[in-house]
């Protein structure tokens, strides 16, 4: 039996470009690894109010993957319509944990889980920000 998850979930629509793929028309699969960075950046820009300029270029700090962890289900193909979607599944004192799944339609194509670290401008791990704290936690995945 799986235990239902609570906890908002953030979703990002994409097209599998021709820039995406091998020859063969399937997704290349380090671009998988592309897609989940954009995926993160638009979290923090749309759902956490602060783009990575102004992270990286305004107050000098960054959000580097520490780990991930990938399994690659079934390929994707040319333009096909993918959902990504972003939870967050343990918030630490400078790190965060994030589950990514891409679907196409409702099959699952891709998974991940990737742990990411706050730096500060000595680019040593430091707490998380309030306000970025505040904004991670509302994607917490919960036991239902």
């Amino acid at each position: 039996m799986t235990a239902a998850l609570s906890g908002q979930v953030f979703t990002v629509e994409r097209r599998v470009r021709f820039a995406d793929c091998d020859t063969a028309g399937i997704v290349f699969f380090p671009r998988y690894f592309e897609m989940l960075n954009g995926v993160v950046e638009d979290w923090f820009a749309q759902a956490l109010g602060v783009s990575f300029r102004e992270l990286h270029m305004n107050r000098g700090v960054s959000v580097p993957t520490a780990a991930i962890e990938a399994r690659f289900i079934a390929p994707s193909r040319l333009e096909d319509e993918l959902t990504a979607t972003l939870t967050v599944t343990r918030l630490g004192g400078a790190s965060c944990s994030l589950r990514h799944r891409i679907h196409a339609g409702d099959q699952l194509r891709f998974e991940a889980t990737q742990t990411l670290v706050f730096v500060g401008s000595s680019l040593k791990p430091e707490p998380w920000p309030d306000e970025l704290r505040a904004g991670i936690a509302p994607f917490l995945e919960t036991a239902a």
